[in-house]
C-alpha cells in the first residue's frame, strides 16, 4: 500500500507532500516534496491508495445556509445568537473537541478559510479527473488534523508549530521514532526536523494509512453522517500507532 499526506497551505511555498510505502512490518518514507503546487499534489493523490489532506473539506452547513440567505436578503437569526458556534463549527470539529479536547481552526472564521478555497479547487480537480471525493473520507482522500493524530497515538503534540518550537518538534519526532521503530525515514528525517510542514505531511500520510485500515472514528450514523458528506469529517486514529503495521495490505 502507498499512502500520501498533504500539509496544505494557501500557497505552494508552505505546502508539503509526503509519500509512504507500507510493506510487512515496515513503512518507508519514499518521497518528501516542499513548495508543492497543485499538479504535484494531484499526482501524489493519483499514485497513492489513500491520501490524507490537512485542510477542512467543507464549511459548516449552518454557515453556508446563513451566507446564502444573506445573499438573497432573507437572513434568519441563528437560534443560538449571539453565540456563533453553530455558524463556525462543523460537526467534526465538535467531535474532535469532545474526544481529544482539541479545537480545530474554524474554516468559517479563521485564516484557514484561504487554505480551504485551494482545497475545494483541488477536490474539484480530482472529481474532474475521475476520482470522486467523498468528504466523509471513504474515497481516495480523507481530511486529517495532524495535531489530533499524535494526540491519539499518545505522542507530544503541543507547541511544535511555534516559531520557537524547534526543540518541541525534535521531541515529538524522537517520540515518533521510539514508538514507531518500523518507520524508515530514509533520507528525509532532517527535513522533518527542520520543518513542521514536512512533519505534518508525514503524519497526514500515516493517518491516511489508519483511515484505509478502518482505524479511525467513523462519522456517527444519522445527522452526523449526513453533515460529514457536506462539511467533511476529520479522520482521527482510534487504534495504537503500532496497529498501522499489524495488518499488512
Amino acid at each position: 500500500m502507498i499512502t500520501a499526506g498533504v500539509d496544505l497551505a494557501a500557497q505552494p511555498e508552505r505546502t508539503a507532500v509526503a509519500t509512504i510505502r507500507w510493506t510487512a512490518g515496515c513503512a518507508v518514507i519514499e518521497n518528501v516534496i516542499s513548495r508543492a503546487d497543485d499538479e504535484v499534489i494531484l499526482q501524489a493523490v493519483q499514485q497513492a491508495d489513500k491520501t490524507g489532506i490537512d485542510c477542512p473539506f467543507g464549511w459548516p452547513t449552518a454557515f453556508a445556509s446563513f451566507v446564502t440567505s444573506h445573499q438573497a436578503g432573507h437572513v434568519s437569526i441563528p437560534s443560538d445568537w449571539p453565540s456563533s458556534g453553530n455558524l463556525t463549527r462543523r460537526r467534526t470539529d465538535m467531535f474532535v473537541r469532545e474526544q481529544l479536547r482539541l479545537t480545530p481552526l474554524s474554516v468559517a472564521a479563521d485564516r484557514i478559510a484561504h487554505v480551504a478555497f485551494r482545497c475545494a479547487v483541488l477536490l474539484a480537480k480530482l472529481d474532474a479527473a475521475g476520482a470522486p471525493v467523498d468528504r466523509s473520507g471513504s474515497g481516495p482522500v480523507a481530511e486529517v488534523y495532524p495535531a489530533a493524530s499524535p494526540h491519539s497515538w499518545s505522542l507530544a503534540h503541543h507547541s511544535y508549530k511555534q516559531k520557537t518550537g524547534t526543540d518541541a518538534l525534535g521531541v515529538i519526532i524522537d517520540q515518533l521514532r521510539h514508538e514507531a521503530p518500523w518507520l524508515d525515514c530514509a533520507t528525509h528525517e532532517q527535513a522533518m526536523r527542520r520543518s513542521h510542514d514536512v512533519f505534518d505531511a508525514v503524519i497526514a500520510a500515516m493517518t491516511a494509512r489508519a483511515a484505509a485500515l478502518g482505524q479511525t472514528f467513523p462519522p456517527p450514523a444519522g445527522d452526523d453522517l449526513a453533515a460529514a458528506t457536506a462539511e467533511g469529517w476529520i479522520a482521527i486514529p482510534d487504534q495504537p500507532i503500532s496497529d498501522l503495521v499489524q495488518a499488512y495490505l
